[in-house]
């Protein structure tokens, strides 16, 4: 499984690549950042995000792309620009028809470090070891994308599981209602009228 994990900002996007599969050994593909200019207009950033991650699709071409989901926080104008990005990173890949997850900090924390509650320095450390690398990635953005494709990629097995079960259990309700509608249209149907009696002659 080859994932591109995308840690969504306008300034700095981070964008990591990595291939494995849950309970092996993990190989980094590469790492990076997407950088827009602070002094820049809105539109023109998101095009420049759009036109880096475009790049990252073609260069390495991931079966999924795992992008942080945005939660909210005191700093609106923040939450603003990183649900943008975030956007960006989601329509690039549905356009390509890859399929995207998203993940809490929370979860990416929890799923690579085993605390919900981690820092960054611990994240990138982490991802360091998990990955084997000399240093930890920089920025903070691009371990934290790293760590967002980690966490699918260990994440994911369980999720399929879960979301075959829930399929499952939907077919077998949809299969009980139609015999219950199925029952229930017999029950209701006319039984045959009985031949009405010829009138007497006089």
């Amino acid at each position: 499984m080859r994932v591109l994990g995308v840690d969504p900002g306008l300034t700095r996007c981070g964008v990591g690549v990595v291939e494995g599969v849950a309970g092996r050994p993990l190989t980094l593909r590469g790492v990076g950042v997407v950088r827009t200019p602070a002094d820049a207009e809105l539109g023109l950033r998101l095009v420049a995000i759009e036109q880096g991650i475009e790049q990252w699709l073609d260069e390495h071409e991931p079966e999924f792309v795992a992008v942080e989901r945005v939660f909210s926080q005191h700093n609106v104008r923040t939450v603003m620009g990183t649900a943008q990005a975030s956007a960006v990173a989601m329509l690039c890949a549905s356009r390509r028809g890859i399929p995207v997850a998203l993940h809490t900090p929370s979860e990416v924390k929890a799923a690579v470090t085993g605390n919900g509650r981690a820092d960054k320095a611990q994240v990138g450390a982490m991802v360091t070891r998990l990955l084997r690398l000399d240093a930890p990635p920089k920025p903070a953005d691009a371990a934290d994308a790293l760590a967002l494709a980690i966490c699918h990629i260990w994440r994911a097995p369980a999720q399929n599981r879960l979301q075959q079960a829930v399929t499952e259990n939907r077919l077998q309700q949809a299969a009980a209602r139609n015999r219950l509608q199925q029952a229930a249209a017999e029950h209701q149907q006319p039984h045959a009228q009985p031949h009405a009696s010829k009138g007497r002659t006089a």
